[in-house]
């Protein structure tokens, strides 16, 4: 036999709701009530803590195969819990000035890369790459979209860094090579966001 339990609401001992159904919305405590669940359980859903973003709109070369920050690419966020996951994405705005140059850019919390392929050979482990055989006399878009699991409440800061990897040529950042001053060129932006997600 099963057995069916039908209310609209339940009350504490105070008389307080603690749970409310109306018009098929389910309310689980009043305004101002902290809803807790018990360790180790879990509700199955999450929620957006919080969201920190910066827009370079600036531009920026780099002639190095050394990775450096791209100036502006880079959030501080604050988790409010270790088991928070952080929701990075972004993407910078790339061009370059010789024909086989090899750009590339990586993801990075503090100085250690997040988003990398798997160890090959000789090859680098980088977040995004391209390499094409001519100039880029426009910009193009590398982007990146990791969620990361800091596992720490303290600032995480989270950025985009870019090299010529092969020092080939100059990586421009925002503008193309070229960056003719007349109305058939432009100047671009690239941005970065970082989103604590709570996973109940």
């Amino acid at each position: 036999m099963t057995a069916i339990l039908k209310v609209d609401e339940i009350q504490d001992t105070s008389g307080n709701n603690i749970i409310n159904e109306n018009a098929n919305t389910i309310t689980i405590g009043k305004s101002g009530d902290t809803v807790n669940l018990a360790s180790g359980a879990t509700a199955g859903f999450g929620k957006v803590l919080q969201v920190v973003s910066a827009t370079k709109t600036d531009t920026q070369a780099f002639s190095s195969s050394t990775f450096s920050d791209i100036t502006g690419l880079s959030v501080s966020i604050t988790p409010s819990s270790t088991s928070s996951k952080i929701l990075v994405f972004g993407y910078a705005m790339v061009a370059w000035d010789v024909s086989f140059a090899k750009i590339g850019i990586n993801l990075v919390r503090g100085s250690t890369n997040i988003l990398i392929g798997d160890a090959a050979g000789s090859r680098q482990r980088v977040s995004g790459f391209t390499y094409l055989g001519t100039a880029c006399s426009g910009t193009f878009s590398l982007p990146v979209n990791f969620l990361d699991s800091p596992s720490t409440t303290s600032a995480t800061t989270y950025k985009i860094q870019a090299s010529s990897i092969d020092n080939a040529g100059n990586v421009y950042i925002n503008r193309s090579f070229t960056d003719t001053d007349n109305s058939t060129f432009a100047r671009t932006a690239s941005t970065i966001t970082a989103m604590e997600i709570s996973i109940w």
